[in-house]
């Protein structure tokens, strides 16, 4: 009785309660709501069937073997231009740095690596960061959260995760998690994303979550404008 009373007390634990209660409220069935699934989930879903079908591993080796380095590039930005999940200035600005053979190059080969590649995930996410950081510039900066993590995410969201910062730092808030945040674009946030994003698969395991597709969708319920609490 004492640890039921101690549990029922406990700041950290109401205040994740009350997120996972704000997200029913929205999504009553949760993941497998329907007004869920046409809000938040499909068209990120339909954007990775999309790349899975033009940007696999095979076609996309294929590509590079053919130099189709701007054909590439424009695939994945046309995938990605269909989601709301980039700021217009984020698109325009990865479509200015890949405009050149160099930049296209230089993107396409980087993406393969951090899609495709051997190497443990911390290690392809911080060469992708060094790859989009030195992408050509015309306006805007190209190293941004979004612009870093998106294609990862549509990608392969069972093993990357979209990032966009704000929405993030308010979830988080919200849901009392500790998340270590630095805006120029690092392995340790990265690295708190996720398990801020295993937290709520555990707290939300009885709603059957999926994929990071699902934890995303969740923290931006908790962060964004469009879901009052």
């Amino acid at each position: 009785m004492e640890l039921i009373s101690l549990l029922k007390s406990d700041p950290v634990q109401r205040a994740r309660k009350r997120c996972v209660k704000k997200f029913l409220h929205y999504f009553k069935k949760g993941y497998g709501d329907p007004k869920y699934l046409n809000w938040e989930r499909q068209y990120k879903l339909d954007a990775h069937f999309q790349f899975r079908q033009v940007l696999n591993r095979e076609a996309y080796a294929g590509l590079l073997e053919a130099k189709e380095y701007e054909k590439i590039a424009l695939l994945a930005a046309r995938i990605e231009s269909k989601t709301n999940l980039l700021f217009s200035f984020e698109k325009m600005a990865l479509r200015d740095a890949v405009k050149t053979p160099i930049g296209a190059k230089s993107f396409a080969v980087g993406l393969f690596n951090y899609l495709y590649g051997e190497d443990p995930l911390q290690i392809r996410f911080e060469n992708f960061a060094t790859v989009v950081s030195e992408l050509p510039r015309k306006q805007t900066r190209v190293l941004t959260w979004p612009l870093l993590t998106v294609f990862g995410f549509i990608g392969n969201p069972d093993e990357h995760i979209f990032l966009k910062p704000r929405v993030t730092q308010i979830a988080a808030e919200k849901y009392k998690f500790d998340f270590y945040y630095k805006s120029r674009p690092n392995w340790e946030t990265y690295q708190s994303l996720f398990e801020f994003a295993e937290l709520i698969r555990e707290d939300t395991r009885e709603y059957y979550p999926r994929d990071y597709i699902d934890m995303q969708s969740f923290i931006w319920v908790m962060g964004s404008d469009e879901y009052p609490d």
